[in-house]
């Protein structure tokens, strides 16, 4: 296990499938049929249980910018134990580091337009979010479904959207090899236009959680 967030190319490429974006902008991975089938159902419905509007940090104003909704999965429930199992694995980052798996739902009309994981060092809620913690490294998003339309993640920099398949795993460093905040890293959850989707994600930070 490394420390501080941090996992590494090399790491990521030893696990079997997964393939980086050939881009020296920044690091992003996917990987499919990362989770399995029964895996991902069992968090669903966790999701649908544990569901609430979401909430964005430095709120820009705009009431449709995330319209999704989200909740904190429970540390202690056997799917999340696994699920934190698998990512430890493929990442090699200590769970330490990362905050609690978070799912969100999106229905017909629903998006997170587009945004950064990292907190913006100069943003009104820097101090609040990143005193204790530090900044977000890494970011290991997990489709849990298929079966609906739209939904892609666009990042608009790259000039590239990955589209949901049920499984499937993308996984971005959130900052360049400086250590500084890599905007490359915009992207754009985009709307549903029929069905439901359902996606997890992970975010590890610089420092021990909690």
């Amino acid at each position: 296990m490394t420390g501080g967030g941090e996992s590494s190319t090399q790491r990521l490429l030893n696990h079997s499938g997964i393939l980086r974006l050939p881009t020296p902008k920044i690091e992003i991975f996917q990987l499919r049929g990362f989770a399995p089938p029964a895996l991902c159902n069992q968090l669903i419905e966790m999701i649908e249980a544990e569901r609430r509007p979401s909430t964005i940090a430095d709120d820009n104003g705009d009431q449709y910018f995330r319209t999704s909704e989200t909740c904190d999965l429970r540390r202690a429930a056997l799917p999340v134990i696994e699920m934190e199992r698998l990512l430890a694995d493929v990442s090699g980052i200590d769970p330490k580091y990362g905050e609690p798996l978070q799912g969100q739902r999106y229905d017909v009309g629903q998006e997170f337009k587009a945004h950064t994981d990292y907190f913006a060092p100069d943003g009104a809620d820097f101090h609040r979010y990143c005193s204790v913690a530090g900044q977000r490294t890494w970011t290991f998003m997990i489709y849990l479904n298929e079966g609906f339309e739209g939904g892609g993640t666009r990042f608009k920099a790259l000039k590239k959207t990955f589209q949901p398949e049920a499984g499937k795993l993308l996984c971005w460093n959130n900052r360049r090899t400086d250590g500084s905040v890599n905007p490359v890293s915009l992207h754009h959850g985009m709307k549903v236009r029929k069905g439901l989707k359902y996606v997890l994600t992970k975010w590890y930070r610089e420092k021990e959680w909690g």
